[in-house]
């Protein structure tokens, strides 16, 4: 993490100044009066944001779609297929997200200075999103005290997940409040929103969405009132706007052309799709619903759609077929935060458990349509009374919750950690299980903290290791504890 780090340059330094009296008003005579130490709100927005998405399309390829079998790897030492996660995959996303945090919180605070509650509120949802993402893979971790190097706190503790999420929460009401304000931005600082372009209406609709996203992660747990407020936002959206079309999606669209590349944009062909393969999870599903997106993710092999068995036996290494289109390298939709199919989706799952009222076929047809027509493709005629979309209410709920993961797992192609936070939310979609799975077959709950974290902030280590009962891949998050 950017700021828990104090290198041993530093130690001397500090000491040798404590020892000298040379140094007397060293920091007042030493700083700027016409300058500030905190950059303009503005100015951090695209940097940080991008280095996010960049970050976590990598991770999503590297391990998220290997988990959940959006495609398999077909190195057979490679075995994240397997379940078998190696410490050090927790180090890329562990000092990315913290440090893009300072970023954010840098945001806020520079914004707080100046009054300026629209980049506060943003800042905030994008805080939120940082740190939902690092709590949500690693269970435990630093927040009170992260993020506050430049206060000396190098060895901060690690906050319970249920703490954490309760003021998340706190934080995207503030945000929601904020930009109710409707302060809107300098038409100049348009093009330094690479998102929304200054809309503060639809960074409002973003961090609701956000807002349902969490709450949906944490209704299973009676003491955080989750359902409750799903129904409030739902049934307020004067007081709530969310996302009503894909136009309002939080995706960063990417570009051929610097600074908005995607992080595939310099990857050779073979880095990209030539060590991997499609599987027959994700390839048969799309063949049986005839459905278009097929044609900007997949290639065909001898004129066909086909994929390859995940889980495979070490030793058995596929033959490698369909795989992902060197056109996805540039593909501006996988710069997605959140879309309005997923949010349709997560308005779908409310309406089967009694959250919110309203017909679920409505919800789940909105979000199967919408996750079509974001990839620029109509609706085929008569895809929604297609066998295996058609919504049966005659259902029971797991199977009616079947139904919209499965969907919603398309929905969230490249998109970060998602496909596999919901997994482990809700055991669907139901993925099938190849002969060479380790880890007992069960799919790992977490990452392991890095091992920098164990040796450089021990104490407060080992007590998260206590508190949530070993740092293995196996123990469950808060929200998923029974």
């Amino acid at each position: 993490m950017k700021n828990f780090r104090i290198t041993t340059y530093s130690i001397l330094l500090a000491t040798a100044m404590a020892g000298t009296s040379c140094t007397k008003d060293f920091v007042k005579l030493n700083t700027n009066p016409n300058t500030s130490d905190i950059a303009p709100p503005e100015t951090l927005l695209a940097p940080a944001i991008y280095s996010m998405v960049n970050n976590n399309q990598t991770r999503a390829l590297r391990l998220t779609n290997e988990l959940m079998q959006d495609h398999v790897t077909m190195i057979n030492s490679d075995e994240i297929h397997r379940y078998v996660i190696r410490p050090s995959e927790s180090d890329n996303m562990w000092s990315s997200w913290y440090t893009e945090r300072t970023n954010f919180l840098d945001m806020y605070n520079g914004a707080k200075g100046i009054n300026n509650k629209s980049y506060m509120a943003i800042g905030e949802i994008l805080d939120v999103w940082t740190v939902s993402l690092l709590t949500d893979v690693f269970g435990d971790v630093p927040y009170s005290e992260a993020n506050k190097g430049r206060d000396t706190v190098f060895q901060p503790k690690f906050d319970a997940q249920k703490d954490i999420y309760t003021d998340l929460f706190a934080r995207l009401e503030d945000a929601n409040t904020l930009l109710a304000a409707n302060q809107t931005l300098p038409t100049d600082n348009a093009p330094l929103d690479p998102m929304y372009a200054g809309d503060i209406t639809k960074w409002r609709k973003f961090g609701n969405s956000l807002y349902l996203r969490l709450l949906m992660r944490v209704s299973g747990k009676a003491e955080m009132n989750a359902p409750a407020k799903i129904k409030q936002i739902v049934e307020t959206p004067g007081t709530y706007p969310i996302f009503t079309s894909n136009t309002e999606s939080a995706i960063l669209r990417f570009t051929t052309t610097a600074p908005y590349t995607s992080a595939f944009n310099t990857y050779r062909d073979y880095d990209f799709n030539g060590d991997n393969g499609l599987t027959t999870f994700f390839i048969n599903n799309l063949i049986e619903w005839n459905d278009p997106r097929i044609a900007k993710w997949a290639s065909t092999v001898n004129g066909a759609y086909e994929g390859a068995e995940s889980g495979y036996a070490p030793g058995a290494v596929p033959e490698r077929k369909s795989y992902y289109l060197a056109a996805l390298k540039d593909e501006p939709l996988l710069g997605n935060i959140m879309n309005y199919s997923e949010l349709q989706f997560i308005l779908a799952e409310a309406a089967v458990k009694g959250y919110i009222s309203g017909d679920p076929a409505t919800y789940y047809n909105n979000g199967v349509e919408a996750g079509i027509t974001l990839w620029g493709f109509a609706l085929p005629t008569g895809y929604l009374t297609k066998d295996g979309i058609k919504w049966n209410p005659n259902l029971t709920q797991e199977d009616k919750m079947e139904m919209i993961m499965v969907q919603k797992y398309y929905s969230l192609f490249f998109t970060d950690f998602q496909q596999w936070i919901e997994y482990r939310r809700t055991g669907h979609p139901v993925l099938p299980k190849g002969p060479g799975l380790k880890n007992n077959g069960e799919m790992p709950a977490r990452f392991k903290y890095p091992v920098a974290v164990q040796s450089l902030n021990k104490s407060n280590y080992q007590k998260a290791v206590a508190a949530m009962g070993g740092d293995d891949i196996n123990i469950k998050m808060w929200w998923n504890k029974n």
